[in-house]
């Protein structure tokens, strides 16, 4: 993206994986100048926004796909009570949480890796199969974590352009695997786009790409959707298919400042990323205490589905009647076209509290906003419409 400063980001990634004991000071600095040599590819999303979104204070907070009714009751009484016990790692928690995970979602516990949030392992994984270089195939426009960082350990990217319906190109997508392929990306609802690949199509796709190289499927957003576990891919784990599949309490269970996340994928996979960093050690107690206590709010995790569909469908129903389309949301935010330069319709926005996400794909200028409360969706519809004056 047009606005990351990559040198910065290169070593704050390399150098913060304390883990990589490989990666001494001299090994990084020889890492960073080959991945700055071999970073070419640019993806048809570019992040536009001013940049000072947290030095301004906002009404309505919607430009970061928080959900701003977490984290639970449950969760932070949790939290609160496991402050006392700072003192201590949280290991015996982390293992408690496993279980756990393991149980619902149908799988051994030696196929759970925990970390702080899904992105940390999305990035760990890249680092660790891509580290010796090869392939990364992913859509594009996509969430970019997992790519930027197989990009900076020295692998190339192969972008397959989304179809028209903004779904996975699954055929393109398998046309491009070849034997320096080290791993596929999906990102399933797809960030930032709102959309969804078909359940069926995309399963049927794993089973086949996986046995030329490991699938990781992003489900960050998979439970604002209907029926859920219908539509994830984790049961393939368990069947024993190079698949990995990516969770987060960021999202629907409110907890994105607490970082914390998961990843489900074959105990060989597992291993094979763990052999390099340390799973539960980035994790602190109070995290982990909260996300056990949330896990099991199955009640809260139902009304927040239930209150994103409510302020989607309002912001959608709004957005029509100002002459305004957006793509189809299965998520907690919606991304529509706008005719306004990106950089002064945020400004514009910001300008009345209400921060947003702004992109140009394609040359065409998008606003994303995420899904706030009710008021705050109401506060955008009137920051939206000075736009048009």
């Amino acid at each position: 993206m047009k606005n990351l400063n990559r040198r910065k980001w290169i070593k704050s990634s390399l150098l913060g994986m304390g883990g990589l004991s490989l990666l001494t000071k001299g090994f990084a600095d020889s890492m960073e100048t080959a991945a700055l040599s071999k970073i070419s590819s640019q993806s048809r999303l570019v992040e536009l926004n001013p940049g000072h979104f947290n030095k301004v204070p906002m009404r309505a907070r919607l430009l970061a796909n928080e959900n701003p009714f977490g984290p639970s009751e449950k969760a932070q009484k949790a939290i609160a009570a496991a402050v006392a016990e700072g003192n201590r790692y949280g290991h015996g928690d982390a293992a408690y949480l496993i279980d756990l995970i393991a149980e619902k979602e149908g799988v051994s516990k030696d196929c759970i890796m925990l970390g702080p949030g899904s992105t940390d392992l999305l990035e760990k994984t890249a680092i660790a199969l891509c580290r010796k270089g090869g392939q990364v195939i992913s859509a594009d426009p996509s969430y970019m974590s997992l790519v930027n960082t197989a990009q900076a350990v020295g692998a190339t990217w192969q972008a397959v352009p989304l179809l028209e319906d903004h779904s996975h190109d699954l055929q393109g997508m398998k046309a491009a695997i070849t034997s320096d392929t080290r791993l596929i990306y999906v990102c399933n609802p797809n960030n930032p786009m709102g959309s969804v690949t078909d359940a069926v199509a995309l399963r049927s796709f794993c089973k086949s790409a996986s046995q030329k190289s490991p699938v990781f499927v992003d489900e960050a957003y998979l439970e604002f959707m209907d029926n859920p576990m219908e539509q994830s891919m984790v049961d393939l784990v368990a069947k024993g298919h190079d698949v990995i599949v990516a969770r987060t309490f960021s999202k629907i269970h409110g907890m994105a400042g607490l970082r914390i996340g998961y990843m489900v994928a074959t105990p060989e996979r597992v291993a094979s990323v763990t052999q390099l960093v340390r799973s539960t050690m980035g994790l602190c107690v109070t995290s982990l205490k909260g996300a056990i206590a949330s896990y099991q709010d199955e009640a809260f995790v139902a009304n927040c589905r239930e209150w994103n569909r409510t302020s989607r469908a309002y912001t959608s129903e709004q957005l029509h009647a100002l002459g305004f389309q957006e793509i189809p949301s299965h998520t907690s935010f919606m991304i529509f076209p706008i005719q306004t330069a990106g950089k002064a319709f945020a400004q514009t926005m910001m300008d009345q509290g209400v921060g947003i996400r702004v992109y140009e794909i394609d040359d065409q200028d998008w606003c994303r906003v995420s899904m706030g409360t009710l008021k705050e969706m109401q506060y955008f519809i009137e920051a939206l419409k000075t736009t048009q004056a």
